[in-house]
């Protein structure tokens, strides 16, 4: 039957197929149209009469293979590997420019020599290229020459061991980082600025990568081959990379004019038939030309965009043709009918398959019926809510995922996360931050309260604010901050530690009250470890020194990062803000509160509406920025002192004395010097003068508590209710009961 079937195929498409066009001639009559394995299409061309102006390249017949060059030969144009008439591109050997360690200051980046004469034909292809930094422990930026704003940076690190040898996988920034190069970019040289992050150069350990290369790469090439290509770059500045090419991708026009100018001039370049003008994307001037759909060829040639000639067939074939044309016609309907049907039953079958895998089963016996109808979605709904995920709903993303807008049948207004990676760990753990989520697809999707003020970001550093936050708005924000980050820290079950505190990471509701969000960098730690060591993840100059250095994460670490969000508070100054001495926005803030010379650096704002309190912010946000970070204060005594800030009075009586004395025994070093919770609501009882009415229990509830996750096995029952610690999903079910 499938021979049958394939025969059947066969012959309605020998039937019923247009045969390709004759191949007309890419070149002018009379001119060479290949140089080794290389085409010559006109415009181009390697001897006289046979390039348009500007196009001229050389063809090197003393290599073997020959080789094509852009330019005269003389110039130093690039090797040629493609030429694109489709695409108006040529693919050209790039180079890779190499940097000594411990090297701080600017190079110059050339993909077209300038004694080529090349540079005002053609430019960088934003759409095909990248910039590529591979190297330890440096930072790269680049700019075009002559402008100071850098369009592309990055820095690529090589953490702990990693440094002795580059990593061979994916571009994520282990010893190997890309950049984007911006559209428009009319230009084919430019600066490179970097530095290098280790903090004494001199007396860096020998193992450490001794330099750093910087190339301008063709993207989608670099992306398949990136894994080999750090093994190679020592060998190509070498000249032992036999048969090893990097090709960069240029953009080329015919001349600095419109479509509509050109077609007046007497040298308009698109000839032939069937073929249009098209106003050049890629710089400021020029245009090039396409075949009209359908056809195909050469349009800067007389003739050369050529159609389907279609075959003049017998009436005994034509016959034969409709009907299997028929016959297969009602096969392809039936294969649609049935893959469509296949497709709904495997997507329904993945659904319940991810749902399973996502303790979507589990989430639904541990909490009540209807908390369940409230807190798990179905894709259909969140695809409904966001119009199948449209791009205009997209609200914003990061290294995570994307943040989508949707609004639910209920008519609230939510943010849907799409996460791009699948982490088992961030699937167990993802329940610490919903208001509801999705379980039938293979990364959670999760569905937060929807927050229409934006980032503490946009309304720090936007220009001419309609309404400015006032002092008493940021105090109050760094205070809400605290406390989330406090809580985060010592009040859940297990501690959790954010990873990625930043002014762009706090969302402001339409009170301008302060919330966290993105934990998809955060780390749990267990209660009885003071940290873990892990790979570095954060944004770079928010990232705590002792955790870069060390990779031991702690809740200090957090404390450090809201110590740079407090100096942004303060100042209204982006974290990439450099001083006229060339200090970073940390450092200058830190040596300004020491010197006394806090007023230059501190927000206009700030002062008039709240010296005094704005200078003891500051102290607070020194004490968070202290390189070790045992120095550091907790985030719950930064949360204290801006509590007292914010006027909160605290009158403590004869009670109050005695609470304080049982949370100075509760806040014991040590679990065994504690009192119970039993011997705690006893003494605190005992202050309310109230009488312990104990109701009846009913026996399975009773022994339900007592099968919950105990400390100490030989504890009575009555302590263990009263010791225990909850488990992750206990505490959904506590929290799933409270109003959101």
């Amino acid at each position: 039957m499938r021979s049958l079937t394939v025969t059947l195929l066969l012959l309605a498409t020998a039937a019923t197929t247009p045969s390709a066009a004759a191949t007309a001639s890419i070149a002018l009559p009379g001119c060479e149209s290949k140089c080794g394995g290389v085409d010559v299409p006109y415009p181009f061309g390697t001897s006289s009469g046979c390039y348009r102006a500007g196009f001229k390249v050389t063809c090197d017949r003393a290599r073997q293979p020959p080789k094509l060059f852009l330019g005269a030969g003389g110039g130093g144009g690039p090797e040629v590997l493609e030429v694109s008439l489709r695409n108006s591109t040529v693919r050209v050997r790039g180079a890779v420019w190499s940097f000594a360690a411990g090297t701080t200051g600017a190079a110059t980046v050339d993909v077209l020599p300038a004694a080529s004469g090349l540079r005002r034909r053609y430019v960088l292809s934003a759409a095909r290229n990248s910039l590529v930094l591979v190297g330890c422990g440096f930072q790269a930026a680049a700019a075009p020459r002559g402008d100071a704003a850098a369009f592309g940076s990055c820095a690529p690190s090589c953490p702990g061991a990693k440094k002795r040898k580059l990593r061979h996988g994916p571009c994520d920034g282990v010893g190997c980082c890309e950049a984007p190069v911006p559209t428009g970019l009319a230009v084919t040289a430019f600066d490179v600025r970097f530095s290098w992050l280790e903090q004494n150069a001199t007396a860096r350990p020998a193992w450490v990568a001794p330099g750093a290369s910087v190339l301008v790469v063709e993207r989608e090439w670099w992306r398949e081959r990136e894994n080999v290509v750090p093994v190679k770059l020592s060998l190509l500045n070498s000249g032992n990379a036999t048969g090893f090419v990097i090709p960069a991708v240029l953009d080329w026009t015919l001349n600095n004019s419109s479509c509509a100018a050109a077609a007046k001039g007497s040298d308009y370049g698109c000839v032939s038939k069937h073929s249009e003008c098209v106003n050049s994307t890629s710089s400021a001037y020029g245009y090039v030309c396409r075949c009209n759909d359908g056809y195909n060829g050469n349009p800067y040639v007389p003739g050369g965009c050529q159609g389907p000639r279609m075959r003049i067939a017998a009436g005994v074939f034509l016959a034969m043709g409709v009907g299997i044309g028929m016959f297969v016609l009602l096969l392809v309907l039936a294969a649609i009918f049935a893959t469509k049907r296949f497709n709904i039953r495997k997507a329904r079958k993945m659904r319940e398959k991810f749902f399973k895998r996502n303790c979507g089963l589990l989430l639904r016996q541990l909490v009540d019926k209807d908390i369940a109808e409230r807190m798990i979605f179905s894709l259909e709904e969140l695809e409904k809510a966001t119009n199948k995920f449209d791009e205009a709903r997209i609200l914003g993303g990061g290294g995570h995922g994307t943040v989508y807008k949707g609004i639910l049948s209920n008519q609230r207004v939510v943010a849907i996360k799409v996460s791009r990676l699948v982490v088992q760990r961030e699937i167990d753990e993802f329940i610490n931050e919903l208001f509801g989520c999705c379980l039938e697809t293979e990364v959670p999707l999760l569905v937060y309260e929807f927050v229409p003020n934006g980032t503490l970001y946009a309304h720090l550093h936007v220009d001419n604010p309609q309404k400015p936050l006032t002092w008493k708005d940021r105090l109050r924000i760094a205070s809400e901050v605290a406390s989330s980050l406090a809580y985060l820290h010592a009040a859940a079950s297990t501690s959790v530690v954010h990873r990625d505190i930043k002014t762009s990471n706090i969302l402001l509701d339409d009170r301008l009250t302060a919330k966290v969000s993105d934990f998809g960098t955060s780390r749990g730690i267990a209660i009885d470890q003071s940290g873990v060591t892990t790979g570095i993840q954060g944004t770079f100059g928010y990232l705590d020194p002792e955790y870069y250095y060390t990779r031991r994460l702690t809740d200090k670490s957090d404390v450090y990062s809201y110590g740079v969000m407090l100096v942004e508070l303060l100042t209204r100054k982006k974290i990439m803000y450099i001083s006229p001495e060339g200090v970073g926005l940390v450092a200058h803030f830190v040596t300004s509160l020491n010197q006394g010379e806090l007023n230059e650096i501190l927000d206009e704002q700030v002062i008039e509406e709240g010296e005094e309190e704005g200078k003891q912010v500051a102290e607070i946000a020194a004490m968070c920025l202290r390189m070790k970070g045992e120095d550091r204060p907790t985030m719950r005594n930064v949360e204290m002192r801006l509590q007292g800030l914010l006027g909160s009075e605290i009158n403590i009586s004869e009670e109050g004395k005695q609470v304080a004395e049982i949370t100075t025994m509760c806040l014991r070093m040590k679990g065994e010097d504690r009192p119970t919770m039993r011997n705690v609501e006893m003494r605190l009882q005992g202050l309310l003068g109230s009488e312990i009415n104990i109701s009846v229990i009913e026996e399975d509830q009773v022994n339900r508590l007592n099968g919950l996750t105990f400390q100490g096995g030989n504890a009575n029952a009555g302590d263990n209710y009263y010791s225990r610690q909850y488990s992750i999903e206990e505490e959904i079910i506590f929290s799933a009961s409270l109003e959101r």
